[in-house]
């Protein structure tokens, strides 16, 4: 360990910079402490928990671990700094719409990233694990760069944060359009990525013809060694990138199919959606969870267009976060490029265990946020509805007696969904939150005995048999729990095909309360025929 420091400390003597007295949120500053100098990641303040995601390994450290290192004046995570296996990482980074996000598709191997004509569609940058044949890394894909960008523009908010991307990579690869060949804002980019002081491939991407382009030989002015002719689109020039990948990558990136332990450490990640109306804060509350600027947040409405999904670690409960793009009324949506991220932000939804949706406290639950709620259920997601920017509520009790109102009077599929008032800009409301998406989620994967459903179901049918209905009573007989994640159960019996809409609420209503299903949607799958167990 004294070894590693002195190591440190020589860099500095050098003049190659270190972090030392970070300030992390709660005003506790890591004092007589340095961070290794590839770290350079200009951030101001931080979550313990997540510092070693910020220099780009795999996974985040225990906050009791990262408690226990800062108070004996170490770098959180300094142990682990030293046995922990780092992910061969690479950006993609170039101008507006020359191919980026199709480049980071092709190689993660799904469509993550939208794709459109229209330039400046990325906004946040996001990862994902790519491969290249044998080899294996983190991927990053970059808004673009422009040279003119005014000060707290979008563009130059969004500049910031690739800067950020570029900082955690061990290598960047620039993109140009080698049909319209060098511009004056790819010269710009290509001095903004040397600032970087990371190993640089340019790619020329549109290549798809043998002939060599004007755009390639103008990219090989820029004085860059390893300049390649691509076709994002084709998948056409990727044997050469891999060949110049193989060159910069450690031994650890060429490992075989990951073991199946890392696996089902994704697979038991519980994924969390945030959803909601434009501009209700969702971006916000997404920085606050992960504890940095994460996320482009503005007064602008709109500034999410992609569903960007990250991981992180809350209390030693690994969680794949996932936020999504404002959803309007369809009859506001008429630009293709909205059309595309609503509906990136419904499958975000599909995919999800369980969702947040953001309200705002000012325009609490409207025609719109009941209709993404109600999408929500039709899915069969968990629901948590957060109101955000509670602190700007004069009248607490009445508002939130008035959401509730509306909500169970709207939401009968949903009834006893957690709401949860917040402000996501202070953090106010965080815990409460959070601990209210993992009760839903423990609902959501609840499972009850057959026995207990039974003895249930024949004092239900006892105390309040189902009507007569064509001239004769339904009989159901029998009911199972047939899966959770939503809870789904199946009943038999005679007739059921005519048992009303409204007895199936009132047993699915009897339900909630006896097994405590509050919040999460309950399905029903009625059979025909006798007790399948019946053997008599």
């Amino acid at each position: 360990m004294k070894s590693w420091f002195s190591g440190i400390e020589k860099k500095q003597e050098n003049g190659i910079p270190a972090f030392a007295g970070m300030t992390l949120k709660g005003n506790k500053t890591i004092k007589n402490t340095v961070m290794p100098a590839k770290a350079g990641i200009p951030f101001v303040s931080f979550k313990a928990s997540q510092l070693l995601k910020c220099f780009g390994y795999k996974r985040q450290i225990p906050r009791k671990q990262a408690k226990y290192a800062i108070e004996r004046g170490l770098p959180c995570g300094f142990f682990e700094f030293l046995t922990m296996k780092k992910m061969f990482s690479i950006a993609i980074a170039g101008r507006p719409n020359v191919g980026k996000s199709t480049l980071f598709n092709r190689l993660i191997g799904k469509a993550m990233a939208i794709i459109d004509d229209q330039p400046g569609v990325t906004r946040d940058w996001r990862d994902g694990e790519g491969k290249l044949f044998d080899l294996r890394f983190m991927l990053y894909d970059t808004a673009g760069l422009e040279d003119m960008r005014p000060r707290g523009s979008i563009a130059a908010r969004t500049a910031q944060r690739t800067k950020e991307a570029m900082a955690r990579v061990d290598v960047i690869m620039m993109m140009v359009d080698g049909r319209a060949g060098l511009t004056n804002d790819d010269i710009f980019i290509a001095r903004e990525i040397r600032k970087a002081d990371r190993p640089i491939i340019v790619l020329v991407n549109k290549c798809e013809s043998t002939k060599v382009t004007v755009g390639f030989n103008e990219a090989l002015t820029l004085g860059f060694d390893r300049v390649i002719a691509i076709s994002a689109k084709h998948g056409e020039g990727l044997g050469d990138v891999y060949d110049a990948l193989k060159e910069l990558a450690p031994e650890t990136a060429f490992e075989s199919e990951e073991d199946g332990a890392a696996q089902d450490e994704s697979e038991m990640r519980l994924h969390l959606a945030i959803t909601g109306r434009p501009n209700a804060g969702k971006s916000t509350l997404a920085n606050q969870l992960l504890g940095e600027e994460r996320m482009l947040t503005g007064p602008e409405p709109g500034l999410t267009r992609d569903a960007i999904h990250m991981e992180f670690t809350y209390r030693d409960h690994p969680i794949r976060l996932v936020d999504t793009a404002g959803i309007r009324r369809r009859s506001r949506i008429d630009e293709k490029l909205e059309k595309m991220s609503v509906q990136e932000s419904l499958r975000s939804i599909r995919l999800a265990h369980v969702v947040i949706l953001m309200i705002d406290a000012d325009m609490p639950f409207d025609k719109q946020d009941y209709t993404i709620a109600q999408h929500v259920a039709e899915e069969g997601r968990g629901l948590v509805i957060a109101i955000n920017k509670w602190d700007t509520v004069t009248e607490k009790t009445a508002t939130l007696r008035m959401i509730q109102a509306k909500v169970e009077a709207s939401l009968a599929q949903l009834s006893g969904v957690p709401i949860v008032p917040m402000s996501a800009l202070k953090g106010d409301g965080l815990n409460a939150l959070m601990k209210a998406v993992f009760q839903v989620y423990e609902t959501w994967n609840k499972r009850v005995s057959t026995g207990q459903l039974n003895r249930w179901f024949a004092g239900m049918l006892a105390d309040h048999p189902p009507p007569i209905v064509g001239g004769g009573r339904v009989k159901p007989r029998y009911i199972t729990q047939m899966k959770g994640r939503p809870p789904t159960f199946g009943m038999w019996g005679n007739k059921l095909d005519k048992l009303p809409e409204s007895y199936l609420r009132f047993l699915t209503n009897g339900l909630r309360r006896a097994f405590d299903f509050q919040g999460v949607p309950i399905r029903w799958d009625l059979k025909k025929g006798e007790n399948p167990y019946d053997k008599s």
